[in-house]
């Protein structure tokens, strides 16, 4: 396995897909790896009809206008959860042809071996990079801001103290330590909430985006967003 200090000594020059979520710790990793490697495209799951992806419910127009700014190709494939291990691997196969060496994800928490992302990578025959690694969570999410990348709040998860209002906010220091005081992770490691990353320094333009009404599914609260088209 390919740990954070590894990625960072010993993999540069090296050619990489990212798991690419569009929220900011895929897009903290993916900034952290081009510095080192050679990005090949971004990979992105969708839901078994293809209009959403899995991990943050975003349409596909606005993962392909994230990955239009940043210049990198997506590529996509809808899953169910039985086949989803299956669709993943075989996307990651497909980067190997194409020159593929490491799997880069925006994992901070996993144990050393034998991870999900270490056994897909073992089997599509690629390392596994992970720059965010063991970082401390308060710490990568203030570097994110001070970066001067921008995020929006589109999930949250109001079993763990997530409020409907915090919706449709910006990730800034100000809101960070008021999560931390409402005892919430920073990076919304234990499900807390994810977000959609709109601007920073990977992205050539600013992604300017329409904000839905809010739907609440059990304890879920999910904010739409959908390119703007003014």
């Amino acid at each position: 396995m390919t740990t954070a200090v590894d990625w960072k000594n010993g993999a540069n020059g090296q050619t990489f897909i990212a798991s690419f979520s569009g929220g900011k710790d895929s897009v903290l990793a993916l900034y952290k790896a081009m510095k080192v490697g050679k990005a090949l495209g971004l990979i992105v799951m969708l839901e078994e009809e293809g209009k959403r992806s899995r991990s943050h419910g975003t349409p596909p127009d606005l993962l392909r206008a994230q990955a239009e700014s940043i210049g990198l190709p997506v590529y996509t494939a809808p899953a169910s959860w039985d086949d989803y291990e299956e669709v993943f691997i075989h996307l990651l196969e497909d980067a190997k042809k194409q020159g593929a060496e490491v799997l880069v994800t925006g994992d901070l928490e996993l144990t050393a071996h034998g991870c999900w992302q270490d056994k897909v990578s073992s089997v599509a025959g690629l390392k596994l990079g992970m720059p965010l690694w063991e970082m401390d969570h308060r710490e990568t999410v203030e570097e994110f801001i001070h970066l001067g990348f921008v995020s929006i709040v589109v999930t949250v998860n109001l079993a763990l103290g997530m409020r409907e209002e915090d919706l449709g906010r910006t990730l800034t220091l100000a809101f960070v330590e008021e999560l931390v005081a409402r005892g919430i992770d920073p990076c919304g490691e234990g499900g807390e909430f994810h977000t959609t990353v709109i601007d920073g320094p990977l992205f050539k333009q600013r992604i300017s985006v329409h904000k839905g009404e809010i739907v609440t599914h059990g304890e879920y609260a999910f904010l739409p967003l959908t390119l703007d088209q003014a």
